[in-house]
C-alpha cells in the first residue's frame, strides 16, 4: 500500500446495506472515488442501485471488488465475525478492514488472525434507530454522534488516518478507546437499556396499552429492535452485560426494599440521588459532545 490515504481517491466497499451501512453510504456519497455495496437481500440491492446510494452493488461476497482500498463491515456482530473469518479466501489484495460492530473484543480478536495483506481497525458509531433497513437510512444519522475507534497493535497509521478522515467526512466525533473498555461501558449505556426495555414490554399487560403515554413509549422503544441485531451483541459481551444487570438489580432492590418497608424517607432519598445522578450524566454527556 502507498503511505498516504486520501478519502477522495478511495474505493470503498460496504458490506451490509441496512440502516447503518446505507446511512454511511449516503453520508460518503460524492466524498470518495467509488462506493461498492454488498448485501444478501435482493430487494436491498435493487433499492441501493435505484436510488444511486452506491455506484455498484452485489449480493455475492465472492464478487468483492479486488480494487477496493477499504472494506467497511456493517452487518450484525455475528455476521461481521463470520465475514472476517472468510475474508482471506475472498480477497488477496492489500486492503484496510473496518467494522461498525456494537461490541469490539471478539471482533478485534477475529481481525488479529487476518493475513498481512489486511490492515484491520475496529469501530462503533454510537447512533441508530429501532427501525432498520436501507429504507430508513439517513445521511445525517452519524452527525455529531460519538464514533469509537479501537485499533489493534498491528493497525497502521495509514488505517488510523483513513478512519479519521471518514469520521470527519460524516460529521461524527472520533473517540479512541480500547476494546475492553468499550465493551464494559456499552454494556451499561446500550446493551442493558435494550434488555430493560424488553423486560418492560414483557411485563406490561395488553389492557394497559390504551393508557401508555410518552414515558412508557420512550422507555420501551428499544424492545422494537429485531433480535437478529442483538443476539450477537448479547453473546459476545455476556460477562459485561451480566455485571451491568447485577448493578441495576441492586439499585432496583434498594428501591423495592424502601417501598416494601414503607420507608418513604429512604425512598425519597434514593430518588433524589437518582435525579442528581441523571442530571450529572446528561450534563457530562453534553459537555463531552461540545468538547469533541
Amino acid at each position: 500500500m502507498e503511505d498516504g490515504f486520501r478519502l477522495q481517491d478511495a474505493r470503498i466497499a460496504i458490506i451490509g446495506l441496512g440502516l447503518m451501512g446505507g446511512s454511511l453510504a449516503l453520508a460518503l456519497k460524492g466524498k470518495c472515488a467509488a462506493l461498492y455495496g454488498v448485501d444478501s437481500d435482493h430487494a436491498t440491492i435493487e433499492l441501493a442501485l435505484a436510488k444511486g446510494i452506491v455506484d455498484h452493488a452485489e449480493r455475492d461476497l465472492s464478487k468483492l471488488p479486488e480494487q477496493a482500498d477499504l472494506l467497511i463491515l456493517a452487518t450484525p456482530v455475528s455476521g461481521i465475525i463470520g465475514f472476517i473469518q472468510s475474508l482471506p479466501s475472498l480477497l488477496q489484495t492489500p486492503c484496510i478492514v473496518f467494522d461498525l460492530g456494537s461490541t469490539k473484543r471478539d471482533i478485534l480478536q477475529a481481525m488479529s488472525a487476518l493475513p498481512e495483506n489486511f490492515d484491520p481497525i475496529g469501530g462503533h458509531p454510537i447512533c441508530g434507530k429501532e427501525k432498520l433497513g436501507l429504507e430508513n437510512a439517513d445521511a445525517s444519522l452519524y452527525r455529531e454522534a460519538p464514533f469509537v475507534v479501537s485499533a489493534l497493535k498491528r493497525t497502521t497509521p495509514r488505517a488510523k488516518t483513513a478512519i479519521q478522515q471518514i469520521i470527519a467526512a460524516i460529521g461524527a466525533n472520533c473517540i479512541e478507546m480500547a476494546a475492553e473498555d468499550h465493551d464494559r461501558i456499552l454494556a451499561t449505556t446500550s446493551h442493558l437499556p435494550f434488555l430493560l426495555s424488553s423486560a418492560l414490554a414483557l411485563a406490561t399487560p395488553l389492557e394497559c396499552i390504551p393508557f401508555a403515554g410518552p414515558g412508557f413509549k420512550s422507555t420501551s422503544r428499544l424492545a422494537g429492535t429485531p433480535s437478529q441485531m442483538t443476539m450477537g451483541i448479547l453473546q459476545s459481551n455476556r460477562e459485561n452485560i451480566l455485571d451491568a444487570i447485577l448493578a441495576f438489580r441492586n439499585a432496583l432492590d434498594s428501591i423495592e426494599s424502601a417501598l416494601q418497608g414503607r420507608d418513604y424517607a429512604q425512598l425519597e432519598s434514593i430518588l433524589n440521588r437518582s435525579r442528581s445522578a441523571y442530571q450529572l450524566l446528561i450534563s457530562s454527556s453534553a459537555t463531552q459532545l461540545t468538547n469533541h
